[in-house]
């Protein structure tokens, strides 16, 4: 929270989307840094939870990734400033205080990329935006290693429901295996979790 000095109360933190979500409900906080590659819920989805919800809370995306596919899904999200891991804390600090002054702010080339396509000059091409937002769980938590079972359990689905969207996942991306869904998931920066791919 940006105070009248300019200084920042920071009132609470997240292990993972899911958490985030409940604390902005709880704390109604003017501004939240949402790392995408958080687990049980991403950042992108659970950044538009939150636009949806409280849509007078801000979101700044903080990611590693600084291609344009990446970028126009936080921006479908409803992040309001896009700002890469490792940027110096002077920029952090300025996407902050644009954000909450109203403004959007996007790192170069984040914003290149987003200037073009808000022209019309580019493809919106995003292999995610075919899939349900139940589709994109089950796909993360298949990429986070958790069995038929757990997934069930965790989106309360009978295990029948998530052998058919894993079906239905592999159809629509055109991949064959589980291995190729992680690593798809992986490469869309859906999960953080790095674990070895057979």
């Amino acid at each position: 929270m940006l105070t009248r000095d300019h200084t920042i109360d920071v009132v609470g933190e997240a292990a993972d989307g899911i958490e985030a979500v409940q604390l902005v409900r709880d704390l109604g906080p003017d501004l939240v840094l949402m790392d995408i590659g958080m687990p049980r819920l991403n950042g992108f989805e659970a950044t538009a939870r939150l636009t949806e919800e409280f849509p007078l809370t801000k979101v700044i995306v903080l990611s590693q990734h600084d291609d344009e596919v990446t970028a126009r899904r936080a921006v479908k999200s409803g992040a309001k400033g896009y700002v890469l891991k490792g940027a110096a804390v002077e920029e952090l600090f300025a996407a902050i205080r644009a954000v909450c002054r109203g403004q959007s702010y996007f790192v170069s080339p984040v914003g290149d990329y987003l200037a073009t396509w808000a022209a019309g000059g580019a493809a919106d091409v995003d292999p995610l935006g075919t899939l349900s937002l139940r589709q994109r769980e089950v796909l993360q938590l298949i990429a986070e290693g958790l069995s038929t079972k757990e997934i069930a359990y965790r989106l309360k689905l009978s295990s029948s429901t998530v052998d058919t969207h894993r079906t239905e996942l592999m159809r629509r991306l055109n991949l064959h295996d589980v291995a190729s869904l992680v690593r798809f998931a992986i490469r869309q920066g859906m999960t953080h979790i790095e674990r070895p791919i057979k």
